[in-house]
């Protein structure tokens, strides 16, 4: 019987072996695959998901891309839709309070963010063969060009700093404490030099098949490596021992009432809002709190030039606790000028269980444009058709911090109200005015039971580590706790469910970061003991004494980098 040929499995052909998958198809295949991974990266790596490993590998996709040399339009046209796509998943939680802002919001900062892919463009396909110096420091430019973008975030058109790529390492204090020299924006540098290099390690392995053995070896992986070690020793360096140098503060008691915004300004709604005050500040008051914490605009109406039966309200509230209590209200001043018109003004205030409201305040520095103020108003006047602006506030203008007795000590207080713990410099201007610890005074109940209170306390920890400063923060609903200066989360508040020796169940409030089960979103109070470390009483940390040095540092990184770059020739 003869053998037939056809029956044989083919023989290979070594001089022409199979094209790979990955090339063959490379056409569509690599940018769906960059953008659906670039997308999902980006997305958890970010509160409410617990996945902040996915920050430094979540840039890598499409520089690993970008050594292919791409075309310009469909580099950034993939690169830059996934960081809107991804910024549309991160602020879901804005529709909420505005669909309009939703909608507009995501695309703006997916633009300004995803601006960074172009530099990665030119520069990362320019790197192969170059001698290692050149290609350290252009890695080293690149990193240096997206801390630059996201400074510009916390001025340009009045600011949108909300979830630099540090933010998303608030729960790894071993990384961030890098902070306290260079601000948040040294995280996001090591972040983004770990991208790139892993890009660079993948591109030797897997495209580069010229070298051989050793010679994948990637020194841009290497000083990606070594920038991590940096953060860790730090974190060493700072931390040993720290916790035999507490010493207590006071005992802080939390009220988050958790008043519904449909029924904040309802003025039939008041009685019920001044009950639920009073119980939850009654309930602190036995436990003995030294100072009692209110969240952002909780009284049913302004404390200073509102209905004079809010400021008396309050104030009977403190004497009954026998404690101060500091609290988040309006304050309506009258005109300069006859004829003018009132200036409402968003302010966090002291009232003292003997002597009542302190006259002196502190008003918010930085509104929310489009949600406190229309920015150029003549221009963009209509949007207060879409958005829900009830008017404009006033900017305060002073870091001036609230002074009050607690425990048997003056405390200087630093109120940062809403949003104003996203902006660093606002921190570092309260920090040289000689306060002791910060508040944050907010109410993200707007956004509903999603990940915008967790994302928003994830800026208090990078505050915390800048300025070696305690951090507390009391939400109407969602996230109230207390963060120390290393950005270490001591406690946030949670209902949780407890087991009883008799097998019945029942919900407590838990201070208890363990405790990650229950819910923040509730309505309750708790009391909590904290403390600060000596060595950073009365002392500045180098960020606050030298500001953005590291910024401007990057900026010479950028342009050595890229003439490197530029003038580089390939090692043959």
């Amino acid at each position: 019987m003869k053998d037939d040929a056809s029956d044989l499995p083919p023989f290979p052909d070594y001089d022409n072996p199979p094209i790979p998958f990955w090339e063959h198809h490379g056409g569509w295949l690599a940018p769906v695959a960059v953008f659906l991974t670039t997308v999902l990266l980006t997305v958890v790596a970010f509160p409410p998901f617990e996945v902040p490993e996915a920050a430094y590998v979540c840039l890598a996709p499409a520089i690993l891309w970008a050594y292919r040399w791409p075309k310009l339009k469909l580099f950034l046209g993939v690169t830059i839709g996934a960081q809107i796509t991804a910024w549309y998943f991160l602020t879901w939680w804005l529709h909420n309070a505005t669909w309009a802002g939703f909608i507009l919001l995501a695309p703006v900062v997916g633009v300004w963010v995803g601006s960074w892919y172009a530099v990665a463009w030119w520069g990362v396909p320019r790197l192969r063969g170059l001698p290692t110096i050149h290609r350290l420091l252009g890695i080293i430019g690149m990193a240096g060009a997206w801390v630059i973008i996201e400074w510009t975030r916390t001025w340009l058109l009045s600011g949108y700093p909300w979830l630099p790529l540090a933010a998303s390492q608030w729960e790894r204090a071993s990384v961030i404490q890098i902070a306290a020299f260079t601000g948040a924006g040294g995280i996001s540098f090591v972040l983004v030099l770990t991208n790139l290099g892993f890009a660079a390690y993948g591109h030797r392995l897997f495209f580069e098949k010229e070298l051989k053995g050793m010679q994948k070896r990637s020194q841009e992986f290497f000083l990606a490596m070594f920038g991590l070690m940096v953060c860790l020793s730090v974190h060493v360096q700072e931390s040993v021992n720290r916790y035999h140098f507490h010493t207590p503060v006071a005992r802080f008691g939390f009220v988050q009432p958790n008043v519904p915004q449909e029924v904040k300004w309802d003025k039939t709604q008041a009685p019920a809002i001044v009950k639920t005050l009073q119980q939850a500040t009654q309930t602190v008051a036995d436990r003995r709190a030294d100072v009692i914490l209110w969240p952002e605009a909780v009284t049913p109406w302004a404390i200073v030039g509102g209905d004079p039966s809010v400021r008396d309200f309050v104030e009977f509230t403190a004497a009954q606790a026998k404690a101060p209590i500091m609290l988040g209200s309006i304050a309506i001043e009258l005109p300069l000028d006859e004829g003018g018109e009132d200036r409402w003004y968003n302010g966090a205030f002291v009232v003292d269980a003997e002597q009542g409201l302190d006259p002196n305040y502190y008003a918010k520095r930085t509104l929310v444009p489009f949600g406190e103020f229309v920015p150029m108003r003549s221009v963009l006047g209509w949007f207060e058709k879409v958005v829900p602006v009830g008017g404009d506030f006033e900017p305060g203008t002073s870091p001036q911090p609230l002074i009050f007795n607690a425990d048997g000590q003056t405390l200087a207080v630093a109120p940062l109200i809403c949003y104003e713990d996203t902006f660093p410099q606002l921190a570092r201007e309260s920090v040289k005015a000689n306060i002791d610890l910060f508040v944050v005074f907010t109410n993200d109940v707007w956004f509903g039971e999603s990940g915008a209170a967790e994302q928003h306390a994830a800026h208090s920890v990078l505050r915390a580590v800048e300025t070696r400063r305690p951090v507390l923060r009391v939400g109407n609903a969602g996230w109230s706790g207390w963060i120390d200066e290393f950005g270490t989360v001591r406690a946030v508040l949670r209902k949780v469910k407890r087991r009883a020796a008799d097998g019945t169940v029942r919900q407590v409030v838990s201070t208890k970061p363990v405790d990650r089960e229950g819910s923040i979103y509730f309505r309750g109070s708790a009391t909590v003991d904290v403390e600060r470390d000596l060595r950073w009483i009365g002392r500045q940390s180098f960020y606050v004494r030298f500001g953005d040095w590291f910024v401007l540092t990057c900026f010479g990184l950028v342009m050595l980098g890229f003439f490197l770059i530029r003038i580089g020739k390939p090692v043959k």
